[in-house]
């Protein structure tokens, strides 16, 4: 028989690469489908056929515990949830009930109906918040400046508290800024190649912007559910950052992004003071040492080749 993974966020960035990466592996894939938060499928078109699709949602406890106990899975992997960070200040109690309540859900439910399932949780690096070191390792204290990052956080302590209490198999990976061509369009990333390819067929003028000197650790989305996979594939659970250990900054970018289009960003890219957040001292830079040297995985694409490979996926979906 195939291993079963159940999949919240199914439709997303990260729970369509997964469900791709885990049918290749030969796995019979379920994904979590909420009727309240539904962003569409257009992630998953290409393989729909090939899902199991259950409609569930995180703040529905009953749902949960009917789709885990139904399909005793071998691996969950929570990659549902609020992401935006500006939208968690808008709804905190909102993003709390998603993002941690949901969670300790998902651990209840696994461990009164499956507690042989395998579970993951995607664990965000603004937990960190303002960082007391850089780069972050796994014993870098939590420091949650925003009710995204301190949502993230109590889930987080969460699983190791359900790790170490009931003995299940529950990780959570700190994943750093990741982006790819299924990036949301409100993402700084996907605003800067989706506006310069505008740009060049003439159907914008100019791209607006915050601090184009803000930096972060960016890695490819791809790359990190592979890392996913690993940690649910160890011995023991364990807690692990992925992340590139590189800074690169907004400008740098839009540099690459125009780049790509024969354009020269300076040309076209304005600031307004309203858009930018005020920056921390410390950046947030992950240190992936230890998921290299225990899983044996590290980042494979740039963060040049992630801009331009964004930048053609744009180019294909407007032209």
């Amino acid at each position: 028989m195939k291993p079963i993974a159940l999949i919240t966020g199914i439709t997303g960035q990260d729970g369509s690469y997964l469900a791709e990466l885990l049918l290749r592996k030969n796995y019979q894939v379920v994904g979590l489908a909420s009727s309240k938060f539904n962003i569409g499928d257009d992630n998953i078109k290409a393989i729909k056929s090939q899902l199991k699709l259950e409609v569930g949602d995180l703040l529905d406890e009953k749902s949960l515990q009917k789709i885990i106990a139904q399909y005793q899975p071998r691996e969950l992997y929570n990659l549902g949830g609020l992401t935006f960070i500006p939208a968690s200040w808008q709804t905190p109690t909102l993003a709390l009930d998603i993002n941690t309540l949901g969670v300790s859900r998902l651990l209840t439910a696994i461990r009164d109906h499956s507690p042989q399932t395998r579970f993951y949780q995607a664990t965000s690096a603004k937990i960190f918040g303002i960082p007391r070191e850089s780069p972050q390792t796994e014993l870098t204290p939590l420091h949650p400046v925003d009710p995204y990052g301190v949502t993230k956080a109590c889930a987080h302590y969460l699983v190791q508290n359900f790790r170490r209490h009931f003995n299940l198999f529950a990780v959570s990976g700190i994943l750093y800024n990741h982006e790819s061509e299924r990036r949301g369009p409100e993402f700084v990333t996907r605003k800067i190649t989706t506006t310069a390819v505008k740009i060049k067929l003439g159907q914008a003028k100019k791209l607006v912007l915050g601090d184009l000197a803000a930096e972060q650790d960016w890695g490819y989305a791809p790359d990190y559910v592979q890392a996913m996979w690993l940690m649910l594939q160890q011995d023991k659970p364990k807690d692990y950052i992925i992340a590139t250990g590189e800074s690169h900054s907004v400008r740098e970018a839009c540099e690459i992004a125009f780049n790509a289009l024969a354009l020269d960003y300076r040309d076209y890219v304005e600031t307004d003071q309203k858009l930018i957040r005020h920056q921390e001292s410390c950046r947030l830079i992950g240190n992936y040492h230890q998921a290299k040297q225990e899983l044996g995985w590290q980042p494979k694409v740039s963060f040049k080749a992630m801009i331009i490979k964004m930048v053609q996926n744009d180019l294909k979906l407007l032209i």
